[in-house]
């Protein structure tokens, strides 16, 4: 009961976001109708969106955040609180693209990192990443290169907010990569702007990681989908794949479809 209660609340919070952004603002009377709730629950879904910055809350309702998303960037740990179940969910369908012996490079962001935590039993992997937290699981595992587990390549560069190493250094060093896949995160993803991120200099570390690669896969959750961040960095027909959760809208999930290689809903048949 728990569990379908709190997916009930993700599903009204995504079209909350979703209404906000399309129409700019929501009111709480016109959120009780439509998804057929009692005031206090709509209240409780526009704190928690309040709560992450996704929305500013106003008398009678909500508007989109005064400052916008495409200038603020949330530290790591900060992100690492919203959306546990979703990335989780993800981060088991992203997995099952990565195949033995190959190069895999992982970029910053919550859900890339919940990925990595998923690959260390995956066999003579080398992990090339500029994510300082996926270096630091991949050291804490304790595993033996020798026997089979990962071998970690860091990028090295200078940590942004997001604690992924970007700037000249590293971008000199991805450039001299081939990888054979590159799951790639994003602060926000949008029909026309592609892959964002506020952060201008992880922007240009992601493009050359991008460059990089042969394959990519894009690991978002519903709620990036309709924010734009200031600087972009790959456009989605670059993704050979795009995991997202069950939570993303029809709209949404009919966008990616068109522009992507193959859309991958965690939970959901293929």
């Amino acid at each position: 009961m728990a569990e379908q209660a709190t997916q009930l609340a993700h599903q009204r919070r995504a079209f909350i976001l979703a209404a906000v952004r399309r129409d700019g603002a929501v009111r709480v009377a016109d959120l009780v109708g439509q998804l057929g709730v009692s005031d206090m629950t709509i209240r409780r879904d526009l704190d928690a969106l309040a709560r992450r910055g996704a929305v500013e809350k106003v008398y009678g309702g909500a508007v989109a955040a005064a400052d916008g998303p495409s200038g603020h960037e949330p530290g790591f740990e900060a992100k690492s609180d919203l959306e546990g179940e979703a990335k989780a969910a993800i981060a088991d369908t992203a997995a099952t693209l990565v195949e033995p012996g190959s190069v895999v490079a992982i970029s910053g962001g919550t859900t890339a990192h919940a990925v990595a935590a998923r690959l260390l039993g995956v066999p003579r992997l080398t992990i090339v990443t500029n994510s300082l937290p996926v270096a630091d699981l991949v050291r804490a595992a304790g595993l033996d290169p020798a026997a089979g587990a990962p071998t970690l390549l860091l990028t090295g560069g200078s940590p942004t907010p997001s604690a992924a190493l970007a700037g000249p250094l590293a971008d000199l060093v991805i450039g001299s990569l081939h990888v054979d896949l590159l799951v790639l995160g994003a602060h926000g993803v949008s029909e026309t702007a592609g892959l964002t991120t506020p952060n201008l200099m992880e922007a240009q570390t992601n493009r050359a990681l991008v460059a990089s690669a042969r394959r990519i896969a894009v690991v978002a959750d519903h709620t990036k989908w309709g924010m734009v961040g200031l600087s972009g960095f790959a456009t989605l027909d670059q993704a050979d794949w795009y995991v997202t959760d069950r939570d993303t809208p029809a709209p949404a999930r009919a966008a990616l479809k068109e522009a992507v290689g193959e859309l991958l809903v965690a939970g959901e048949e293929t």
